[in-house]
């Protein structure tokens, strides 16, 4: 029976040379670092160069890697990195469906209640998505990643705290600003256009 290799074996194995090592860890993580790319940059196209970019550095500066955290906390934030960049150096903003958040997310932003077939609601479900993503995008990129991570992904506090170099309380603090900075900027639109209707509602809390 074959015992899987953990990230750190297969890290040192890359360092000194041997073969399959680097293709085992591009295989196990590929699809997340693809889908938090995604996440950042809203765009396919970006987010297989920000893969590719990505596992370019994996491969020339894993031997810097100083294995004080988790291999997956040092990879991610490359990603992160390479994404904001991306994003910066592109300035592009193209729109992400909500149906590719999380369902927990999801959930606290818009009951399911609504007839599909209704055209009212399709359409103003299209214009929720559109402020929904204009309301993330606004948010700074420390309070957008640690967003991202946290209530999109789901990771735990302790999680993005390895990632991003920050304490628990901090990432407590910075995701507690963004939950309420999206909440500020949803309320109105929520209040005027779907509050009276009836036909959605937002929840107590933004994001639980």
């Amino acid at each position: 029976m074959t015992t899987q290799k953990n990230d750190l074996q297969l890290v040192n194995e890359v360092c000194t040379g041997q073969e399959g090592a680097f293709e085992e860890l591009l295989n196990r993580y590929s699809s997340k670092v693809l889908n938090l790319a995604l996440r950042v940059t809203r765009c396919q196209e970006d987010a297989e160069e920000v893969l590719q970019d990505v596992f370019v550095t994996v491969f020339k500066k894993v031997a810097s890697f100083e294995q004080k955290s988790a291999f997956s906390s040092w990879l991610y934030r490359v990603a992160l990195n390479t994404a904001f960049m991306k994003v910066r150096s592109r300035n592009r903003r193209k729109a992400i469906s909500i149906e590719e958040i999380s369902p927990r997310v999801r959930e606290n932003w818009i009951s399911s209640r609504s007839d599909d077939s209704d055209l009212d609601t399709i359409t103003t479900r299209h214009e929720l998505r559109g402020r929904i993503q204009e309301a993330i995008d606004i948010l700074p990129e420390d309070y957008r990643a640690i967003f991202i991570l946290r209530d999109v992904d789901g990771l735990s506090n302790q999680a993005v705290s390895s990632i991003l170099r920050l304490s628990v309380p901090a990432v407590k603090s910075r995701l507690h600003r963004s939950r309420v900075i999206l909440r500020e900027k949803l309320m109105n639109y929520l209040d005027e256009n779907f509050m009276h209707t009836g036909r959605m509602a937002l929840g107590g809390e933004l994001v639980m």
